[in-house]
């Protein structure tokens, strides 16, 4: 009996220590990534929108990409991309170099983080970086290559890529190409089939849309009043609060902490966790009160630069939008007359690519605007670029041939999303038509974007 209860008393201790060990073996993990890693909108990594990923970068769901039923048949998945993850542009490294200049000069904290800073931490960003792609902004694309060819197999498949039957398409900019290109190393590495080549087109009417639509660029992108809630926010008391608490935590004098400077902190954090996977000395620069007053500055940006704020940012998009059901009705039609000529279509843009569409389509529309003023009133806001537009985020559409008609699934990050008034997960393509028709007879690019001839400039956006 005593040696039973022994033994039972031994295995409890063994597993109580594998407990020990296991719960500290994710507190080493958690230890890495930094406490406002969830509030880094533009700058922040895919795996904190997908946690998952963090223990399996190659894993899929499979019970969320299912078809719609037993019956249907893949016809086209159609899908735009966002780069991966990127070296600052050359505007952020000048704000990352003023920031260290004076943390080096000034700052007088005896905290170990500071002494980290000064002793261990060597300027390495370099203004010829300029917002180029890092190899983890491949590794994202190679990894989300090999998971949606998992995820749709009878699309993204070698006999498509061999066949030409997947079109590549792509923004002019480097970090775009690199991404493209990396996007069809993942699919090299799967198939063996390096012996194809790279292959892909530049579209920037497609893809940088926003850079011609003459409007857009006059009344949003040259108007100094077109992102006014954004300075007002820089200005306002929760701002204020939070150069007081970077100040005290350096023992600098408030007057010397700008705002400016407390975003170089935020991107210097979000930089160096994205681009390394480090939890860097730099981000006790700030708390998490502190990150969510700056991504909510920085959703004001996208809110008015490319989302709810104006009209025309949304507009600008029509070209895709029609892009995408084109694209559609000709699958639909090559797929009932035997002849698929494109099953996949891979487009690789820009966070500025990517959110425009979603608004003119409706999704994470609040009831709110975002203001300046509303900040208090929004820590439940729909419009949230952290989850929205990360590093490599992506928006797929996949259409399917069903016994009962074409049906539309849709995923954003690789999650299932439903269409704005529409209940049905899978619709019906005929019903998701119906639902944008005013935009797909409405919606001419040219007609949108055009200024009209002796338009006096409009500066009270």
């Amino acid at each position: 009996m005593k040696s039973a209860v022994y033994r039972n008393r031994h295995f409890v201790v063994i597993a109580l220590s594998m407990v020990m060990v296991r719960v500290s073996y994710c507190k080493l993990i958690e230890s890495n990534i930094p406490a406002i890693a969830f509030y880094f909108g533009t700058k922040g990594r895919y795996e904190e929108v997908n946690p998952h990923l963090k223990d399996d970068i190659l894993f899929v769901n499979k019970s969320v990409v299912n078809p719609p039923a037993a019956d249907c048949q893949a016809v086209h998945l159609w899908a735009v991309i966002r780069h991966g993850t990127r070296f600052p542009t050359t505007k952020n490294i000048k704000k990352i170099h003023r920031l260290y200049d004076v943390v080096m000069t000034e700052a007088a904290s005896t905290d170990q983080w500071l002494s980290d800073i000064k002793n261990k931490w060597a300027m390495w960003y370099t203004e010829d970086m300029d917002g180029k792609l890092v190899e983890k902004g491949k590794d994202d694309l190679r990894h989300l290559a090999v998971r949606l060819s998992k995820s749709f197999p009878t699309l993204i498949s070698e006999e498509n890529f061999r066949r030409e039957r997947m079109e590549f398409v792509t923004s002019s900019k480097h970090r775009c190409v690199d991404s493209i290109q990396a996007f069809q190393e993942g699919l090299f590495k799967l198939w063996d089939v390096g012996d194809v080549g790279f292959r892909h087109y530049v579209n920037d009417s497609l893809l940088r849309f926003f850079d011609q639509c003459k409007r857009f660029v006059e009344d949003v992108e040259h108007n100094k009043t077109a992102l006014k809630e954004v300075k007002l926010f820089k200005s306002s008391l929760e701002m204020d609060e939070v150069c007081r608490r970077m100040a005290s935590r350096l023992q600098i004098p408030h007057s010397r902490i700008t705002p400016d400077l407390v975003e170089a902190a935020f991107l210097l954090c979000s930089y160096e966790f994205a681009i390394k996977s480090k939890n860097s000395p730099w981000c006790k620069l700030l708390d998490e009160l502190d990150a969510q007053v700056l991504e909510y500055k920085n959703d004001l940006k996208q809110y008015w630069k490319r989302g709810y704020g104006h009209d025309i940012n949304s507009k600008s998009s029509c070209v895709l939008f029609h892009d995408l059901f084109r694209r559609f009705d000709q699958a639909s039609y090559d797929y009932r007359s035997g002849e698929v000529t494109k099953a996949v279509t891979i487009q690789v843009g820009h966070g500025e690519t990517l959110l425009p569409l979603l608004s003119l389509m409706g999704f994470f529309r609040d009831e709110t605007p975002l203001t300046a003023k509303n900040f208090p009133l929004q820590h439940s806001r729909k419009f949230r670029s952290s989850q929205i537009v990360p590093y490599a985020a992506n928006l797929l559409f996949v259409l399917y041939e069903c016994t009962d008609g074409l049906r539309l699934q849709l995923f954003l990050n690789e999650k299932p999303m439903a269409f704005p008034n529409i209940s049905d997960p899978a619709p019906l393509y005929d019903t998701v038509r119906k639902h944008y028709s005013d935009l797909l007879h409405g919606c001419d690019f040219k007609k949108e974007c055009e200024m009209l001839k002796g338009k006096i400039r409009n500066t009270e956006l």
